[in-house]
């Protein structure tokens, strides 16, 4: 059996040298190396910006959807968006395990499990799409998927069902950044709020600003607004255009006083939202861009040439325990969860 790069290198067929993430195509041969996982893949949870995307492409049209998504992976090699860059995960049995995995993995055959990384690098083979559900980005296949050694996971839990496990560990990265960041007393804006990672995220940050800290939920519409009002997630609600950076900035300025947010978390689905937050934020505030429709140069070049001074991360989709912090929202607020059970599940 063939030996594999922990990160994957061996299947990157374009350009060499690059990981697997970057890569224009990878092997998505389904002969495993001796330290890779095989995948029997059963619903893709596509990232919320890429679904948008295709579906915009496709104008709504299921069977165009699934054209675009297969002629992405026959490309490819992989389930990558070209136009957003981005993925999404997985849920899928385990199939088969390579050899030089023995005593390093608690996984084993037949092992129901959520990938936590990226399909933008993940080898995926699409034999068949069964069911397209736009409301909630998801896609029942029949295909094959690799996990390298490298690659995170998370065992489906037993206590909820496994499309709602699948779309809170799609988006477990916004929350449990969430957590790390905010302090009580904290002034924080959800832009996007309304969204599937926005009202995970305004859950975290009302339990960690606490009391005598405000937490701000930004959506487009009434009736998603009235939703995430309903459950109590945040003390201030506002509707406003999210790339409208004005409209944002004087919204958030009047909940605060002029104060603005200490920490602002960019959850949208869509492009030109960067200004929006970084107004929003005051100076030495942070601005937390988990968004995938996020620019750079956008953000970079934009705070600069308004003269703000605000600390900018962009969204990294793993930090420690960020399956079981996002789960465990599930089971804690029985409100969010009746939400995405409705949504989701």
């Amino acid at each position: 059996m063939k030996k594999g790069c922990p990160y994957g290198t061996h299947r990157v067929i374009e350009p060499k040298g690059v990981l697997p993430q970057p890569a224009l195509k990878i092997d998505n041969d389904m002969e495993i190396y001796d330290n890779e996982i095989l995948i029997d893949v059963q619903t893709l949870n596509v990232d919320s910006a890429s679904f948008t995307q295709i579906r915009e492409q496709a104008n709504g049209d299921v069977e165009e959807i699934k054209k675009i998504m297969k002629g992405i992976v026959a490309e490819r090699g992989k389930h990558q968006n070209p136009v957003t860059g981005s993925g999404g995960m997985l849920i899928g049995t385990i199939e088969k395990i390579g050899p030089a995995l023995e005593g390093k993995t608690d996984l084993k055959v037949g092992d129901k499990i959520a990938t936590l990384v990226s399909l933008s690098l993940t080898p995926l083979r699409i034999d068949e799409i069964l069911e397209v559900r736009p409301e909630i980005d998801q896609v029942d296949i029949k295909g094959k998927a690799i996990l390298f050694e490298s690659g995170i996971y998370a065992k489906i839990p037993t206590d909820m069902p496994e499309n709602l496990a699948l779309s809170v560990l799609d988006v477990a990265g916004a929350p449990a950044q969430t957590a790390k960041l905010v302090k009580p007393g904290d002034t924080v804006v959800v832009l996007g709020g309304t969204g599937k990672s926005g009202m995970l995220c305004l859950y975290e940050a009302k339990k960690r600003a606490g009391v005598t800290g405000k937490v701000i939920c930004i959506g487009s519409r009434d009736k998603t607004i009235e939703r995430v009002k309903n459950a109590n997630l945040a003390d201030v609600y506002i509707k406003a255009n999210a790339t409208d950076a004005v409209e944002v900035m004087n919204k958030v300025a009047e909940a605060t006083n002029g104060e603005m947010a200490d920490i602002l978390i960019n959850v949208v689905n869509i492009p030109n939202t960067e200004m929006s937050s970084i107004l929003a934020t005051k100076d030495n505030g942070l601005v937390y861009f988990f968004s995938m429709a996020t620019s750079f140069t956008k953000a970079a070049l934009g705070a600069e040439g308004v003269g703000k001074d605000v600390t900018m991360i962009m969204g990294n989709g793993y930090t420690k325990g960020h399956a079981e912090i996002s789960l465990q929202i599930m089971r804690e607020s029985e409100a969010l969860k009746k939400i995405f059970e409705e949504l989701y599940a």
